[in-house]
């Protein structure tokens, strides 16, 4: 299955209405709740907003970028991303929510600020990964919505939007695992019919062996693939799951 093409203003107003979602949920929680272990090893509540709303200055630098052609990184170092999360994270809920609204507001700015001519504009994101900007409102959306489940406030996988659903199943099959050395190769079947090839591409002898088929729900792949979910739901056919790499 191929890529689906980005509809960049469609994707601008997901991320409106992801963050006001995110906001709710963020703004029902109380003090204590910030530092309270999230679903990711290792971070609370905490880290993970401090996370989110850097990340949302981060893209908005790669969409500044796009717009000047002058060259700006997502961050200034990994040591200094990992530095602000951390010093982020145990600051009550009030200030959470000041951060998350204002650095929402800058990237909302920074998305309306591209001109249509640049939207085609390639960026390197830290990773080394070279991604068009008008892709971006979509890595933002992802951010948004898996870490919202991250958070452990009762909004699950299975509550998302079958459209970001469909669109992560996209990304993660024809772009994060596609050719991944450490995923076989597989075959993502939906319980609608629709079929996604992923994981390394098989070579030598064993270059006509099948790939592993793994059938569920779109929802139900996007939370294996992505870990938010450990495939119990999934049928593999008699086959082990593969462990997924890290996104």
């Amino acid at each position: 299955m191929t890529l689906t093409p980005p509809d960049f203003p469609h994707d601008v107003a997901a991320v409106r209405e992801a963050t006001d979602r995110l906001l709710v949920s963020v703004s029902k929680l109380d003090d204590a709740a910030i530092g309270e272990p999230s679903l990711l090893p290792g971070w609370t509540r905490g880290h993970v907003l401090a996370h989110l709303a850097r990340n949302a200055d981060a893209l908005g630098n790669l969409l500044t970028w796009a717009r000047t052609d002058v060259r700006t990184p997502m961050y200034a170092s990994a040591e200094a991303r990992e530095r602000d999360i951390e010093q982020g994270a145990d600051r009550p809920l009030a200030a959470q929510l000041e951060d998350l609204r204002e650095s929402a507001a800058r990237f909302d700015a920074a998305m309306e600020a591209l001109p249509e001519a640049r939207r085609a504009f390639e960026v390197e994101m830290r990773n080394g990964v070279v991604e068009r900007a008008d892709r971006l409102p979509l890595r933002r959306l992802a951010e948004l919505e898996l870490h919202h489940v991250d958070l452990g406030v009762g909004h699950t996988v299975d509550q998302l939007s079958p459209a970001f659903i469909d669109r992560e199943l996209d990304f993660l099959s024809a772009i994060k695992f596609a050719g991944h050395p450490d995923l076989p190769p597989l075959e993502l079947c939906a319980a609608d019919g629709r079929r996604w090839r992923t994981g390394r591409t098989a070579t030598g002898p064993d270059a006509a062996a099948a790939p592993l088929v793994v059938t569920g729900s779109a929802a139900d792949l996007v939370g294996w693939l992505t870990g938010r979910g450990d495939g119990a739901e999934l049928d593999s056919h008699g086959c082990v799951l593969p462990a997924v790499p890290p996104l």
